[in-house]
């Protein structure tokens, strides 16, 4: 198998413009694949609302939409949109911009939205692993049961924080030689 060609470019560069869609939108299947999404990530311990917003802009065919586009497409408040956009910057899947000559704000996906909450996310990693080597500490040792388990948890995030640099590294290979290949 594959991996390169199994893989669908869907990079959207800064400013490009969007290549026509080559079958119509169904909009109502578009509402109901954000709300399943932002489902599915709630189950995951995602916010709900946050969710839908990066799922709506995931979604969307405009290169940015205003927090009156996001709350009149998920017919949400102005609070709910802004505390969701917020926690979305803070992890890296939301880049705010700026309209010139307007109050307002414009929100889009940075073009590697994914990567950089993985690489964000990375410094947890590295807590996570300082706290379950605190708890080997007080649970008496890796010789326990609960000290063998935190142990064992630290061990593996430390894994991840080592590891994580270059699973990004190497998927930014593989999508940029599928876009040879499919160019």
């Amino acid at each position: 198998m594959n991996l390169v060609k199994e893989i669908t470019l869907t990079r959207q560069e800064n400013g490009s413009a969007t290549p026509p869609p080559t079958t119509l939108r169904d909009e109502d299947g578009v509402a109901r694949f954000v709300e399943q999404s932002a489902a599915t990530l709630a189950d995951m311990g995602f916010g709900r609302m946050p969710g839908k917003v990066l799922m709506l802009l995931m979604a969307t065919e405009a290169p940015a939409l205003t927090a009156a586009d996001l709350a009149a497409g998920l017919q949400a408040s102005p609070a709910a949109i802004s505390n969701a956009v917020r926690f979305l910057i803070q992890v890296g899947m939301v880049e705010r911009q700026a309209i010139p000559g307007a109050r307002r704000d414009r929100y889009r996906l940075p073009d590697d939205a994914w990567y950089a909450a993985s690489a964000v996310k990375q410094p947890a990693y590295r807590k996570l692993a300082e706290i379950a080597r605190e708890g080997v500490h007080v649970t008496g040792g890796p010789e326990t049961s609960a000290g063998a388990r935190l142990e064992d948890m630290q061990s593996f995030f430390h894994y991840l924080d080592a590891e994580m640099p270059s699973v990004v590294e190497r998927w930014h290979k593989l999508r940029d030689r599928a876009a040879l290949d499919q160019g």
